[in-house]
C-alpha cells in the first residue's frame, strides 16, 4: 500500500488520485488558518518554490478538528492562503484526521509512522502541550494525529518515510527532502 491507493477533492472540486504525484517526493500537511503553527505556511511555501523543480509537491489538507482553527469555508481556505502566504502548492478541501471520520488516508499516513513526541523546546509547544493535556487528554495517546501542521514526507514510490510534529519547523525538514530528492 502506499499514497496513491487514495484520493482526495481539491478546492476547486475535482477528485484526485495521489497517483497524480508517482515519482514525486511529497509532503502531506495537515493545516489551519487559526493556529499557532500557521505562520508555518510561509516556509512550506519557500520549501515548495526551493524544489517544485526538482520533482517535489506539498500537499495541503485544512480541518477544523482542533479547537477549531479552520472554521472558514473551502473558499475562504483558499483565499486566505494565497493572499497571506502566497501558498501555491496544491490544497485540497477541509478534511477531518483523526478519529471515526478521518480521511482514510490520514488513517493510513498515522498508522504508517507513529508519534514520536513533541520538541518540548520550541516556543508553541509551551502552550500546546498543557493545553493538550487539559482539555484533549485523548489527543495524547496512540499514533493519531496530536494537532494542525503534523506533516508527512513520502518517498517517490509512495511510500511514507518519516513523520513530523507540529513543533517541527518547516525549514527543520530540508536536508530530509534533499535526500529523497536525491536518492529516491
Amino acid at each position: 500500500m502506499s499514497i496513491y491507493n487514495f484520493s482526495a477533492t481539491a478546492m476547486n472540486g475535482q477528485d484526485i488520485s495521489l497517483e497524480e504525484f508517482k515519482g514525486k517526493v511529497v509532503l502531506i500537511v495537515n493545516t489551519a488558518g487559526q493556529c499557532g503553527f500557521t505562520f508555518q505556511y510561509e516556509d512550506l511555501q519557500r520549501l515548495y518554490d526551493r524544489y517544485k523543480e526538482k520533482d517535489f509537491v506539498i500537499l495541503g489538507f485544512p480541518c477544523n478538528q482542533f479547537a477549531g482553527q479552520e472554521p472558514d469555508d473551502n473558499e475562504k481556505v483558499q483565499f486566505f492562503c494565497t493572499l497571506r502566504y502566497g501558498v501555491s502548492f496544491p490544497m485540497f478541501q477541509k478534511i477531518d484526521v483523526r478519529d471515526e471520520n478521518a480521511h482514510p488516508l490520514f488513517h493510513y499516513l498515522a498508522s504508517s509512522q507513529p508519534f514520536k513526541g513533541f520538541d518540548e523546546s520550541h516556543p508553541v509547544a509551551k502552550v500546546l502541550i498543557p493545553l493538550l493535556h487539559e482539555k484533549h487528554p485523548e489527543y495524547i495517546y496512540g499514533d493519531s494525529i496530536k494537532w494542525n501542521f503534523t506533516k508527512f514526507l513520502i518517498d517517490k514510490k509512495g511510500n511514507v518515510v518519516k513523520r513530523f510534529e507540529p513543533t517541527t519547523d518547516p525549514m527543520d525538514m530540508e536536508k530530509d527532502i534533499e535526500l529523497l530528492l536525491k536518492y529516491s
